[in-house]
């Protein structure tokens, strides 16, 4: 089905109850956004091409409807629907798709540069590099009564027997995932950290003394197990130190983002930086500390779009383009240029993280964004 004749169908009140959701959904969302308008040329080369990727299912016909939203709904409005329909229900391939899935997605394309996934290497106290990605399951190391698994899953596992927690002085590891990578590791007190791409972690083996100590750089999930005694865990950045007893919660400190934001699922922290006028903060959950410079401010945010990324997805919302490519350059493992004015564009849905790059660019390219692209890198044109 093409997108006029959806549009069509949903003015006569003939649309099943999954095409009317969608045009519901996204003509509320989008309808105020003029910006983001196609021309009619790009209509018809871009429609088909993404409105065969959109998971329409048919379902039980029920008795037409007539609604009032079609009064309002002109062309203009109508074109920054299926441009949103792109963005939002776009249909990805299953998890962990093979090469061969996703070299086939868009056959066209002459280079295909697939998306990341779980990478990272692991240096052991002695000066040992692991490349996780290329080491079998099973154990890895053991060091100072320490036994290092990886899982079939993916994941890192440090099991600490007594022996361990009577060694002298802990033996420092760290975990780092490249551009294109991200990697969960267990620590030894059952915390679990979930890293993002161009991240690590620097952490001891096992935590023997009165405060559990990591160290972070780039974008990490935590869920900290609570212990017994009172032993905080502390996450410190270049900039600022979390403290926690038992938490969610999720720090973007990336060096290229313009704030070092720390988000609160579940559970308090305290975010301290001593450089800033307000010395620390304790978040509540749903709250977000963001440090910019020497100003350390709290504002309410949607908990999901943060940790989107972990839970394989891009999610935007009121994004501007820079902050969408910063996320794709690390994802992806490219380099972003950009040629002439950027064009004024805010973005909002959400994109699975397992498709090849040149469905990202498609879809994105319905914003009136234009991308030149040359081996891993990508131009942003007029």
């Amino acid at each position: 089905m093409e997108a006029k004749e959806l549009l069509e169908k949903y003015r006569t009140g003939n649309c099943t109850d999954a095409e009317k959701a969608i045009v519901e959904t996204w003509y509320l969302k989008f309808e105020q956004e003029e910006g983001n308008l196609l021309s009619g040329t790009q209509i018809t080369e871009a429609t088909d091409r993404i409105w065969n990727r959109m998971p329409i299912h048919e379902v039980e016909e029920i008795k037409p409807v007539r609604r009032n939203l079609w009064p309002a709904i002109g062309t203009a409005a109508a074109v920054v629907l299926l441009g949103a329909l792109a963005l939002y229900f776009f249909n990805p391939s299953p998890l962990n798709p093979s090469k061969e899935q996703l070299s086939n997605i868009n056959p066209a394309t002459e280079q295909v540069i697939l998306p990341g996934g779980n990478k990272a290497v692991l240096t052991l106290a002695d000066g040992k590099q692991i490349t996780l990605d290329e080491a079998g399951n099973g154990k890895l190391a053991e060091q100072s009564g320490i036994t290092i698994t990886k899982t079939k899953d993916g994941q890192l596992v440090y099991t600490v027997s007594p022996s361990a927690v009577a060694a002298k002085g802990p033996a420092m590891n760290m975990i780092a995932t490249p551009k294109g990578g991200q990697y969960q590791v267990n620590l030894p007190d059952g915390t679990k950290v979930w890293l993002n791409a161009a991240s690590s972690l620097r952490y001891p083996a096992a935590f023997t003394a009165g405060v559990r100590q990591v160290s972070l750089t780039g974008e990490a999930y935590f869920e900290v197990a609570k212990v017994r005694s009172e032993m905080p865990f502390k996450v410190s950045t270049a900039t600022q130190t979390v403290e926690v007893l038992g938490t969610h919660f999720n720090i973007n400190s990336y060096t290229d983002e313009p704030a070092v934001k720390t988000t609160l699922l579940e559970g308090a922290v305290k975010v301290i930086s001593p450089a800033t006028a307000v010395k620390e903060l304790i978040l509540k959950p749903g709250q977000q500390s963001a440090l910019r410079g020497a100003q350390l401010n709290v504002a309410e945010v949607n908990e999901e779009e943060v940790i989107a990324w972990k839970n394989g997805m891009f999610r935007f919302r009121d994004a501007d383009l820079q902050t969408v490519m910063r996320s794709v350059a690390r994802w992806y493992d490219v380099q972003v240029n950009y040629e002439g004015t950027l064009p004024v564009r805010q973005f909002s849905g959400e994109i699975h993280r397992n498709v090849n790059l040149s469905e990202v660019l498609d879809i994105l390219s319905f914003f009136k964004v234009h991308f030149r692209v040359d081996g891993k890198t990508i131009t942003v044109t007029k």
